[in-house]
């Protein structure tokens, strides 16, 4: 008989109550555990994505978990990736490749028939790995929307899966959010869910205990734990991030990013962020966008409705006044496009009907959008000044062909000219820029040189040492508040002796 997996599901009472970070958190205990484990999330809606080493495209949130685990990240693990274009539409990608852009009411009537896919990429995860970690989305308790699921107790059921329900009880209403919760699932439903956990807890648990005792008598279910708001500074899956609502630098460098309507992968700047000397905030208005060290035009899943929005806004103008002042200005992919003299979507596959614009105008470049996306991992090294020699690992998920009449910004390792650097801006595709640390810190000395600033004594750790310092310290904070001997007898296992008695 074929190896599978054993498997565990972490479901929410809500989005943002944590469930990302709880599954990529139980990934590292089994993989300290000394278990091989995999996360799996049938279907994200995301705008943050990674690129695997193949080429195909899925949710940042399981490419992170992946990393957790130890293992390669691998396009089965989401399967289906929903990235918003608009209001009540999605570009729809499967298995890493786009399947169909589609209204929601169109996609709610489609999803059933990628039942199949799903299971296949989970079987196919399940055969290869100890522990299969499920993250659902939302809540199990949208019962507009339970017809057909495919994430929550749907996908549940189909895997005979044993489920946690994970409140955030820093938002309130913890009790009602679990309780209500439960009381709006089938009884099958109910029956999967194994126990409770509370999340993001503030102050001392012993006043919670007369709740938690309320609780379990009410839905008849154990609390496995109240798992602190832990510190850890992990990887973001989207909008509802906190990071994006820092207004203001506490650094002495003042790094304004431009918070666009459609922003994506905005972990880009991640590593800024744990620089010792760059503060770094997300801007909307010109009032917010002040007089920074330098402006940053992020990615975007919607670069031609964005820019419409930064010229209407009249951060178009801030920053372009900005830019000829001297102060330096970073584009990343959409952001990049969006530098240049021309945007051109003459099929409307960025835009849903067929225009050019102008764009920015700082950048000698011009950008034609077509049906097909550029995905693949890229290393490269920096050639233009003052950034000159630093190696960059990265990744490229972009439809629009950037023509540049102007120097290149970076080289790839094929030796192809990439992005564009025109006096103080600059712009690439390469997603990930920052991660090695060696941009990072080139770029902070940079600005601190301008700004008479000694980097000396504020060199950064590279993004891949933070991130496994990060991570451990996720792990730890759940192991000391999860019951865990209660996790693994969910999934039918003993939970490790040598590990047992860490508690």
């Amino acid at each position: 008989m074929a190896k599978k997996a054993r498997c565990i599901m972490v479901q929410g009472t809500m989005s943002g109550a944590g469930k990302s970070l709880l599954c990529a958190a139980l990934c590292r205990i089994f993989a300290q555990d000394g278990l091989r484990a995999a996360p799996f999330k049938s279907q994200n809606m995301a705008l943050n994505s990674a690129v695997t080493k193949d080429g195909l495209e899925m949710g940042r949130a399981q490419y992170m978990q992946a990393e957790a685990a130890g293992i390669e990240p691998d396009v089965r693990m989401n399967p289906v990736l929903l990235k918003p274009c608009s209001d009540t539409g999605s570009q729809v990608i499967v298995n890493g490749e786009i399947r169909a852009q589609m209204s929601a009411k169109e996609y709610f009537a489609y999803k059933k028939q990628l039942i199949p896919e799903i299971l296949a990429a989970y079987e196919g995860l399940a055969a290869e790995n100890d522990v299969i970690v499920i993250e659902g989305a939302g809540s199990p308790a949208e019962i507009n929307l339970r017809q057909d699921d495919i994430v929550n107790m749907g996908l549940a059921e189909l895997v005979d899966a044993p489920v946690l329900l994970a409140g955030d009880i820093d938002r309130g209403g913890v009790f009602a959010q679990l309780f209500g919760t439960v009381e709006l699932l089938e009884p099958d439903e109910r029956a999967r869910i194994k126990g409770l956990i509370i999340n993001k807890f503030r102050g001392d648990v012993g006043i919670l205990r007369p709740g938690l005792a309320m609780l379990e008598e009410k839905t008849h279910l154990p609390v496995f734990g109240v798992v602190p708001y832990l510190k850890a500074d992990i990887e973001d899956e989207d909008s509802l991030s906190d990071r994006l609502q820092v207004k203001n630098a506490v650094k002495p460098l003042d790094a304004a990013i431009v918070r666009l309507p459609h922003i994506s992968n905005f972990t880009d700047f991640m590593p800024l962020e744990q620089h010792p000397l760059l503060g770094v905030r997300y801007v909307q208005t010109t009032r917010e966008l002040g007089a920074p060290d330098c402006v940053i035009l992020p990615g975007t899943k919607n670069t031609v409705d964005d820019l419409l929005w930064l010229r209407q806004c009249g951060l178009e103008a801030a920053i372009s006044k900005l830019a000829q002042r001297g102060t330096p200005v970073l584009g990343v992919c959409g952001g990049y496009q969006m530098l240049g003299q021309t945007l051109a979507d003459p099929e409307g596959t960025e835009s849903g009907r067929p225009q050019t614009l102008r764009g920015l105008g700082l950048l000698p470049t011009q950008t034609t959008f077509a049906a097909e996306k550029r995905r693949t991992q890229s290393q490269a090294t920096v050639t233009a000044e003052p950034f000159a020699g630093a190696h960059l690992t990265g990744y490229e998920i972009h439809t629009g062909r950037t023509t540049v009449q102007g120097a290149p910004f970076c080289t790839l390792a094929d030796g192809t000219p990439e992005g564009c650097v025109q006096g103080q801006v600059f712009g690439t595709y390469l997603h990930g820029l920052f991660d090695s640390g060696e941009l990072t810190e080139q770029f902070a000395a940079y600005l601190c040189r301008r700004k008479g600033i000694d980097p000396a004594a504020a060199a950064p750790i590279s993004m891949q040492e933070y991130r496994t310092q990060q991570l451990d310290l996720l792990a730890d904070g759940v192991r000391h508040n999860l019951d865990l001997a209660a996790v693994y007898a969910a999934m039918g296992l003993a939970q490790p002796a040598e590990r047992g008695n860490d508690q």
